[in-house]
């Protein structure tokens, strides 16, 4: 028997920000009021989540530019995990590096190799203000890494060089969105 309503569903579906909207290149701001609308928001974020079919969202990619993400997402040996975290901080992103690929809500249909660790630790507080720590490890870990970046005003494309860039960025401007 199930004690809590499943993420997402009293939310409302948000537009989702993409690629070359402002906000999405801007650091956030910690969240300092923790009034049901904060709640609110991580509902609407999981529904919309879960619209766009993803494994992560962060608020700023649904044009709220505070600190916090929500997530429900496998690792590598396909265990689920499911949560948020408001004020994220990654406080460990370490082992191997290593390049796999990487999409991203806002720039939908698209992906390419992107380096990231294979462990990755975030900790901050949920929407009651309890202290969480999540670690996670090959997808997962990849997953934390790319919310956090998304708080901080990077999208994954920031982190790409050369061909693997140009070959991405080309496409989000010929894409039906860009």
């Amino acid at each position: 028997m199930r004690n809590r309503p499943i993420p997402g569903s009293s939310g409302l579906v948000k537009a989702m920000s993409l690629l070359g909207d402002p906000q999405l290149h801007a650091p956030c701001e910690p969240v300092t009021d923790f009034s049901p609308a904060l709640k609110q928001l991580v509902e609407d974020m999981f529904a919309t989540m879960y619209a766009a079919q993803g494994v992560g969202l962060a608020a700023n990619q649904v044009g709220v530019p505070l600190r916090v993400f929500v997530y429900d997402c496998p690792d590598d040996e396909d265990v689920r995990h499911l949560g948020h975290i408001v004020n994220p901080r990654l406080v460990e992103a370490d082992g191997v590096a290593v390049r796999g690929p990487e999409g991203c809500l806002s720039l939908p249909g698209l992906e390419a190799g992107t380096e990231r660790f294979d462990h990755a630790v975030v900790e901050g507080v949920t929407v009651d203000g309890e202290p969480v720590r999540v670690a996670g490890t090959g997808f997962f870990a990849r997953c934390l890494q790319h919310e956090c970046d998304h708080l901080e005003g990077l999208v994954y494309t920031d982190r790409l060089t050369g061909w693997r860039r140009a070959r991405v960025l080309r496409a989000a401007r010929r894409a039906k969105w860009g």
